[in-house]
């Protein structure tokens, strides 16, 4: 009885653990269950939020590649000039901030980029002010391949040194040279479409197909070549000017180009007077052996027109020589020989000369302050001396 009692007890006792223990799992699968479900209900928000991260990294990778190619950069010069004119006796002692430059340029790919020219001159631009706000570069360049690179807008014409490249800590004086400036003329820019060809190494040519100059037919400044800059300022386009140039530096220290340029008609078919078409050559050298530098420049316009002659300015050239040594980073001399004729008349008392020689201190590599003489003589008598300051960044 006692043993029936016993077994009987046990029994009841294992089915009560087995009945608490089939509750107890059934409570933990639940829990099990609803652990899963907040697991999932995490991995779908961790990918959720790991997508959102992904398009927000996209996004500003985007902006910090758009904001890397786009460059700005600059220049300026601030002049003294303290000149006298030996034959009228008149001064010219003047402060000037000259130019002050601003570039913008934007990269949209690797082969298409976009680069422009902000400038102002004489530090106030309107009427009856002396400066002028110029837009001087403003194009679209594509590289197409390896050798062949095209542009189109608002650029610079390929001619003669200091036309393309003319930030004041890239040349010697404080002035630009007068023989580029009156007979090229530098700063000289166009409105068209250009090709640049990488024929070999060190071997390039360029030609363009651009807006030209419009000369005056009558007054003083008739038939003058750098008075027909029209500077793409609503340009009479009634004839355009075709340029093509031939450039070599493949030899180290050595550069030599030449550029011709032609015109059917520089007064844009004005009525009254002959059809003036003109030819441009141009050619020049830079040599430089360690320290030592020498740029000469050969330029000169052949205009046709009865006019033209009559005046003189059928025939307009020039030439400058200027040696320079360097003697450190900071510190360079110079001297330049100039002689040119722009001026109406068909005889040798046109012709101009000017000297210059001084020197350039470089207190950083784009930061630079000049000094020099100047003397001019031929059919002009002037001396005196001129002070600058220029960077570019």
């Amino acid at each position: 009885m006692k043993k029936t009692i016993l077994v009987t007890a046990m029994l009841g006792l294992f089915a009560s653990q087995t009945a608490f223990a089939s509750d107890e799992t059934k409570e933990l699968r639940k829990i099990i269950e609803q652990q899963q479900k907040v697991l999932q209900d995490l991995e779908r928000r961790l990918e959720a939020t790991e997508t959102r991260v992904e398009k927000t990294a996209d996004v500003v990778e985007e902006v910090a590649d758009s904001n890397s190619a786009t460059t700005i950069g600059g220049y300026g010069e601030l002049h003294y000039n303290n000149i006298t004119d030996n034959k009228t006796g008149s001064d010219k002692k003047e402060v000037d901030f000259h130019r002050f430059v601003l570039f913008f340029g934007h990269e949209f790919t690797e082969n298409t980029r976009f680069f422009s020219e902000l400038e102002i001159e004489h530090a106030l631009s309107g009427n009856d002010k002396p400066g002028e706000v110029e837009l001087e570069q403003a194009y679209i360049e594509h590289d197409f391949n390896n050798m062949l690179t095209g542009k189109a807008g608002l650029f610079l014409i390929p001619v003669g040194i200091i036309n393309e490249t003319h930030e004041p800590p890239t040349f010697y004086g404080v002035e630009r040279n007068p023989v580029e400036k009156n007979i090229i003329p530098a700063t000289w820019w166009e409105a068209g479409a250009a090709l640049n060809v990488k024929a070999a190494p060190g071997l390039a040519f360029d030609g363009t197909i651009t807006s030209g100059l419009e000369v005056a037919t009558t007054g003083g400044k008739a038939y003058n070549i750098r008075s027909g800059r029209q500077k793409v300022a609503k340009a009479n386009a009634s004839d355009l000017a075709y340029t093509a140039r031939a450039k070599y530096t493949a030899i180290p220290g050595l550069e030599l180009a030449a550029t011709a340029q032609y015109q059917s008609d520089i007064t844009q078919s004005a009525g009254g007077v002959d059809t003036a078409s003109a030819t441009l050559l141009t050619a020049h050298v830079i040599y430089s052996i360690e320290a030592f530098t020498v740029k000469a420049l050969y330029a000169q316009w052949d205009i046709d027109g009865a006019e033209a002659e009559a005046l003189g300015r059928d025939d307009q050239n020039g030439w400058y020589i200027e040696p320079s040594y360097r003697f450190n980073d900071s510190f360079g001399l110079f001297a330049r020989y100039n002689r040119y004729d722009n001026e109406a008349g068909n005889s040798d008392d046109t012709e101009i000369t000017q000297t210059n020689v001084g020197v350039n201190y470089w207190l950083h590599e784009n930061v630079v302050f000049k000094a020099d003489y100047e003397k001019v003589g031929g059919a002009k008598d002037a001396d005196g001396f001129n002070l600058g300051v220029g960077y570019q960044f």
